[in-house]
């Protein structure tokens, strides 16, 4: 018996070229977990490092990888391996060299070295890399808030992450040294890089008569050890951050560290630096937070703030799917209604806080220098 449809369904031509890119695309997009767990596995098993190698980055087989990496698992699979290196290989993350067998033989055998998004994966002299961040990106807590994503939706009240944990993310950190030493070390691998580039992108905003500058959320104290040591003005560096994130800061010449709650108030200073702390806060709690920083600033003070800035349109550009794929993630972990914004909504964001002038400084492809001026 033929099969029977509804008078209101439409037959579509399954053999079009549209057709065929559509279903490609759709199982391209079903299939999306593939790429974020093969980096996962990949910064696990420290491939980067094995290929840089003090910096050769010499291609290798697998199996030269795994010798590296693994050298006491004789039966570690050097075929599985392969095959997570030419998925990721299809992002840009490796290159892959064809090789010939010798004597003429026809095998050809696959080879990997770093691309410049693979050399952001490799160790630098400090310990650092994206590494890190990939790694806390993709932890058990988190990745069981993922498939509780539509909850964001249906009642944006209560986070994914909470249903999935029982208690806010920073909450949960906070209780487990290990999730939050990762937490430590990824902020500072992706930081650091990004403040190289903001010092070395010719940003002037702490020159002048900054004398004393804070950093709300400093963790560690990364940023402000670089800041000082590039502008002389400054003679004095906060960093103020939670009493139990600041209490395993390493001592830094020149930077006293200060326990706090930011949304109570925050210390003086002649500028105050913020780097992804908005985001992750509703406007309401964002102008709170403003606020306690314009009581914190002189007149003509400067808050800086570094956040993502979300385009006025979408489109299917790196930068804009970097930058909206950060936003689904701060809704599913961090809160639901703490988002990404627009520059517009910066803007208005300082005005209802009190700040008469406003700025953005674009410098980094993905994070934005905002300056809020008193």
């Amino acid at each position: 018996m033929p099969l029977s449809l509804p008078m209101d369904i439409v037959v579509v031509d399954e053999t079009s070229e549209s057709r065929n890119r559509a279903r490609l695309a759709i199982l391209e997009l079903a299939n999306m977990i593939s790429v974020p767990m093969s980096l996962n596995a990949v910064v696990r098993l420290n491939v980067a490092d094995a290929i840089w190698s003090a910096g050769s980055n010499a291609p290798l087989s697998a199996s030269q990888i795994l010798s590296k990496v693994l050298p006491d698992k004789p039966y570690a699979d050097a075929d599985n391996l392969q095959r997570i290196l030419r998925t990721l290989t299809s992002y840009g993350v490796f290159d892959e060299h064809l090789v010939s067998g010798s004597s003429g033989s026809a095998t050809v055998e696959r080879k990997y070295s770093l691309t410049e998004i693979g050399k952001t994966l490799v160790t630098d002299a400090d310990g650092l890399s994206y590494g890190a961040y990939v790694l806390q990106h993709h932890q058990e807590a988190l990745m069981k808030a993922w498939p509780l994503v539509h909850s964001a939706v249906v009642d944006p009240t209560t986070e994914p992450f909470v249903r999935a944990n029982g208690e806010p993310a920073y909450a949960f950190y906070g209780k487990n040294d290990e999730m939050n030493g990762l937490m430590q070390k990824a902020m500072a691998g992706v930081s650091v890089p990004f403040m190289r580039a903001v010092l070395g992108g010719g940003y002037d905003g702490f020159g002048g008569r900054v004398q004393r500058l804070v950093d709300v959320g400093g963790s560690a104290g990364d940023c402000l050890r670089m800041i000082l040591r590039q502008f002389k003005n400054i003679k004095e560096g906060i960093n103020f951050d939670l009493p139990e994130v600041v209490a395993k800061a390493p001592p830094i010449s020149g930077v006293t560290h200060v326990g706090g709650d930011m949304f109570k108030s925050i210390p003086s200073g002649d500028a105050i630096f913020m780097k992804w702390v908005l985001t992750t806060w509703t406007d309401d709690e964002c102008k709170l937070i403003m606020k306690n920083c314009l009581k914190a600033l002189p007149v003509g003070g400067k808050l800086i703030v570094c956040e993502p800035m979300l385009p006025d349109h979408s489109d299917d550009s790196h930068r804009t799917r970097a930058l909206l794929e950060g936003d689904i993630f701060v809704m599913t972990i961090y809160r639901a209604k703490g988002k990404h914004r627009t520059e517009d909504e910066y803007r208005q964001l300082g005005h209802s806080s009190g700040f008469p002038h406003f700025r953005a400084v674009h410098i980094d492809y993905f994070y934005s220098i905002l300056e809020f001026q008193k």
